[in-house]
């Protein structure tokens, strides 16, 4: 994501991710007037990006055109949904900007855009975790005012930080005065980008401590009614599996797809190899294809209204049971 070197130069790898002196050890927004050579890699995220926005396209419009949907948990869905929208455009607008319209402002806008969308995208899995938290901790006074007020001010304040995230390089925090400065991933610093994973990894570490603590929430209500109810012992124990394997899909999906490219920020730096960084960041960007299908085509409200949809019977107003955060 940089600018490329000197203009005559034909070496290293071309696209998002250039080589500053042809080592193809350094990723850089390209900004030449020449015509670039095709990277495969570049052309890999364009595609993720276009699938990664119609996919959410579809959850923004149910929950915003569904009046049913505008309840606290499914704005934070929603929240989620917009945020990976954003990143999916983001790939797609900074693909057509760096081979069709060269510009070295222009890159730090869409670098502005995907670190605002990447950020708020994260940001929002944590939200929904807490909101998941709470709903088991305040069961009864769940459906309140305050969890109407909490929502958003969770919303206001992950996408306030969010911006602000994104900001930083258009406003004078990147490295196209300094490349010495340059991170694995150009025009960002290396401070920056060590900012930007140091707080995934704290942000994943607080997710991983509330799945806990719901999965131990969740494993002790299904004992309690399995005692009320003079249920088998199996019944107990098919619930506490289902919970464990929830906890291993969410946290196993966001781990994977970037805990990678958050350590390699945190080691890597303008010499490391261009094509470590494309390996990192493409599975990062595949977390966006796969929260839909995680957050939002599993919840049956959601499926619902999908499938009335498909068979021409949509309404804004479909009825539906009302369910907590603990059942999404």
């Amino acid at each position: 994501m940089m600018e490329k070197g000197p203009p005559n130069s034909s070496e290293g790898q071309q696209g998002w991710f250039s080589a500053r002196n042809g080592s193809g050890s350094s990723l850089e927004l390209e900004s030449v007037v020449q015509p670039l050579a095709l990277n495969p890699w570049d052309v890999v995220l364009c595609v993720s990006g276009t699938v990664i926005s119609c996919e959410n396209a579809i959850v923004v419009v149910v929950i915003f055109y569904t009046l049913a949907f505008h309840a606290p948990m499914f704005l934070l869905i929603g929240s989620l949904a917009t945020a990976d929208l954003l990143a999916g455009l983001g790939l797609i607008l900074h693909f057509a900007f760096v081979y069709f319209v060269p510009s070295e402002a222009v890159s730090l806008l869409t670098v502005g855009l995907l670190v605002t969308s990447f950020t708020a995208s994260v940001g929002s899995l944590l939200a929904i975790t807490i909101d998941r938290y709470l709903s088991l901790c305040n069961a009864l006074t769940y459906y309140s005012d305050r969890t109407v007020t909490r929502t958003y001010i969770m919303l206001i304040l992950t996408w306030g930080a969010s911006i602000c995230y994104g900001l930083l390089p258009v406003l004078g925090w990147n490295c196209l005065q300094e490349p010495s400065a340059c991170s694995v991933v150009r025009p960002l610093t290396r401070s920056h980008l060590a900012l930007l994973s140091a707080s995934f990894l704290a942000v994943f570490a607080v997710m991983l401590q509330l799945y806990v603590q719901i999965c131990r929430i969740v494993c002790r209500h299904a004992q309690q009614i399995a005692v009320q109810r003079h249920l088998l012992a199996s019944s107990h124990d098919v619930t506490t599996r289902k919970g464990i394997a929830t906890l291993a899909v969410i946290l196993g999906t966001l781990a994977s797809c970037w805990l990678p490219f958050a350590v390699y920020g945190l080691l890597g730096d303008a010499s490391s190899p261009a094509l470590y960084t494309y390996a990192t960041l493409l599975p990062a960007t595949y977390n966006s294809l796969l929260n839909p299908v995680i957050y939002a085509f599993r919840n049956q409200e959601i499926q619902k209204v999908l499938w009335a949809v498909c068979c021409g019977c949509f309404s804004s107003a479909l009825p539906f049971r009302s369910r907590s955060p603990s059942d999404v």
